[in-house]
């Protein structure tokens, strides 16, 4: 059985991101300390916290990944990071060679942060980058240049930490096709090990996707590139990072050769893993849950010792498999059949014939020897290829 990986959500952001669907927000700086207080209780009570939810968890220890996101998890003070990355190690057993991942914003790293960083056993950082141009970034609300990208990779690789991570966004206000190949190329200079690059999420839950249904002009909501520039954008890039040599080993994950995150691979290949935290998410294998999104739900419920988990599911069989195709499916290597037949009993392309059928007609899914995987076009349509397999 592989290790489990481990989740800490820290939900604090210096401001709001237009485009951020996540439940982070740039709460009082005074509410830190309470959080971090109800975070570390909810990781030594876990197990009487999620029996009050129901939840028989055997708990496999050790955990062999670490994640800290958010929120800007880079703005915790470096004593209190290196607390809750002690308290985690008690908890869990962590081994020397494990993955310690932690979500960064350029502007708040320096030299002395980054060092207490790799004191404390991080030895990957992730940055939200999300564009080098500097119009680009202040339409969404972001603080940093492309000089502080370059100064915060010296100041990580001083530090010692070499494995580093950016995060791209494809179609933010004002983006062209230029702006973003010169986005890509000037991160490429810099040589990061990781890429992750997303296109843009229009939806309810950010400032900017509400502007955009509402078709409103707030937060340059106008100056969206169209849905077909994006994902020629995006495409754009998968060619770009290719030719740089890095690896297209999941739909939206690009990795220099034995650089892929090996937390974030735990999600894609049914492993287990435990969240704690504001809207921290869960799964054992068999039941998945998930903690509130409110941070002043969080507060009170921890006050008063009781269990965060707002949502909780068994899977069943048939949910199982739909699971390990859809999450099997994101990365670009595919799903082994005769893997999937040995787990569960059953071919799943007799359970899917028909979907398959269609896939593969569109071209979006092919077969190869014993794997199904998503093709080049199928990558760009795989929320329809997903739905169908779970319809």
């Amino acid at each position: 059985m592989q290790n489990p990986g481990i989740y800490l959500s820290i939900p604090f952001c210096r401001q709001k991101c237009t485009y951020c669907n996540f439940a982070s927000a740039a709460f009082p700086a005074s509410l830190l300390d309470s959080y971090l207080r109800c975070l570390s209780s909810e990781i030594t009570s876990r197990i009487p916290l999620w029996a009050q939810s129901e939840l028989s968890i055997s708990l496999q220890t050790p955990a062999d990944t670490v994640y800290l996101g958010g929120g800007t998890p880079s703005l915790l003070p470096a004593p209190r990071l290196d607390e809750l990355l002690q308290l985690v190690r008690s908890e869990f057993s962590i081994p020397k060679n494990s993955e310690i991942t932690l979500e960064a914003s350029p502007e708040n790293v320096s030299p002395e942060q980054a060092a207490a960083w790799a004191a404390s056993g991080v030895n990957r950082v992730s940055m939200g980058v999300q564009s080098m141009v500097l119009t680009e970034l202040r339409a969404v609300g972001r603080m940093h240049s492309a000089q502080t990208v370059s100064s915060t990779f010296a100041a990580l690789r001083q530090a010692g930490i070499e494995n580093i991570s950016v995060d791209l966004i494809a179609g933010l206000p004002l983006q062209t096709s230029q702006s973003w190949r010169d986005s890509i190329d000037s991160l490429l200079a810099l040589r990061p090990t990781h890429f992750s690059v997303y296109m843009l999420e229009v939806d309810e839950d950010s400032n900017l996707g509400r502007e955009i249904l509402r078709s409103g002009n707030r937060f340059h909501a106008s100056d969206i590139p169209s849905e077909d520039q994006i994902a020629d954008f995006f495409i754009a890039a998968c060619e770009q990072l290719r030719e740089a040599g890095y690896l297209h080993y999941e739909i939206s994950n690009f990795a220099l050769p034995g650089m892929e995150c090996r937390h974030n691979r735990k999600y894609w290949e049914g492993i287990p893993y435990f969240g704690f935290g504001v809207e921290a998410h869960s799964y054992d294998g068999t039941n998945r849950w998930a903690n509130t999104d409110s941070l002043d739900e969080y507060l009170q419920i921890a006050s008063q010792q009781k269990s965060p988990v707002v949502h909780s599911k068994s899977l069943n069989q048939k949910e199982k498999i739909e699971e390990r195709l859809f999450l099997g499916l994101r990365q670009l290597a595919g799903i082994s059949l005769s893997r999937m037949e040995k787990d569960f009993g059953v071919n799943p392309q007799n359970l899917f014939s028909d979907q398959f059928q269609e896939f593969a007609a569109c071209g979006w899914l092919v077969r190869e020897g014993d794997y199904l995987r998503l093709t080049d076009s199928g990558v760009l349509f795989s929320n329809e290829v997903f739905a169908g397999l779970i319809s």
